[in-house]
């Protein structure tokens, strides 16, 4: 009776620990539900890394062209020009502006031509 009783016993405590371990695993702290969360934040960090490095790179590449003095320093004069507005003595600076509103009456006076006139 007595080898019975302690193997009841052993069972019930062998319950009890593995009840105690699922616990912890499924709601404790560090458990299955922190693990979910933090692989979502590595994902999210990973991409958002990928990104920013794509950024660097495309700086890096730039800081080369502006410092590379084989290109003579064509990437300084072209961001001058450019970001600048600057020109070189004796040119003149001409700005070609495109017009939306003339696009646009063009497209309507196509549209109110008939189709052989076209």
């Amino acid at each position: 009776m007595n080898d019975r009783r302690a193997v009841f016993i052993a069972v019930v405590l062998l319950l009890g620990l593995l009840a105690w371990l699922q616990y912890r695993w499924w709601f404790g702290r560090g458990g299955h539900r922190d693990v979910v969360v933090l692989e979502h934040r590595v994902e999210a960090q990973v991409s958002d890394n990928a990104t920013r490095q794509q950024r660097n790179d495309a700086l890096a590449a730039e800081v080369h062209d502006l410092k590379d003095p084989a290109s003579g320093g064509a990437a300084i004069e072209e961001r001058a020009r450019n970001e600048l507005g600057m020109v070189k003595p004796g040119e003149t600076f001409y700005r070609v502006v495109n017009d939306p509103n003339a696009a646009q009456a063009k497209k309507q006076d196509q549209a109110k031509q008939p189709q052989g006139q076209q």
